[in-house]
């Protein structure tokens, strides 16, 4: 149950943070890399380096891995399949994957598995849209519910108390 309330907590901050809509919702594209890929792998480390070197929001990257993360495991079977179209279907591109299988570092890409193949690609087929989606997503957000929100009485109330006051005062960046 905590873990659910830190969840929300997480979710709350992170779309009213400092950042833009476009970089929260690139850090939740980024995430979607980490949810719906099998995450011991090259080229999450490439994604966890992008979300560090870029400026996008890392709490975003958290919540979209949090998101996706259980759909990667419901879509497995889905990716297994775009993968072996990739992989054993597609004849024309096996000298690709056996030369790219045979270098050194992208070996570790494990990209010869179907499924981290077909995730991939299924991911970077969607980074687009879901990159629109959550930027439309966080912009709609703050323009309407967080303003009605900011509007009620119970919003309201816990920003005039003193115990908020209190929390502001040990943690300034909320």
């Amino acid at each position: 149950m905590m873990t659910i309330l830190k969840l929300i907590q997480k979710l709350v901050k992170t779309l009213n943070s400092e950042g833009t809509p476009g970089q929260v919702a690139a850090g939740i594209a980024l995430g979607a890399a980490l949810g719906l890929t099998p995450l011991v792998n090259l080229h999450n480390l490439l994604i966890v380096a992008l979300a560090m070197l870029l400026q996008v929001s890392f709490p975003a990257v958290l919540l979209g891995w949090a998101l996706f993360l259980p759909l990667g495991f419901a879509l497995d079977p889905l990716f297994h399949q775009v993968g072996t179209v990739l992989l054993m279907d597609a004849g024309g591109l096996r000298p690709f994957w056996t030369t790219l299988y045979n270098a050194p570092v992208t070996a570790l890409t494990n990209f010869n598995n179907t499924v981290v193949l077909g995730s991939f690609v299924s991911w970077a087929v969607l980074f687009a849209p879901i990159y629109y989606a959550a930027r439309w997503g966080v912009a709609r957000y703050r323009e309407t519910i967080y303003r009605r929100l900011e509007q009620s009485r119970v919003f309201k109330t816990v920003k005039a108390s003193k115990v908020y006051n209190l929390y502001r005062l040990i943690r300034p960046e909320v």
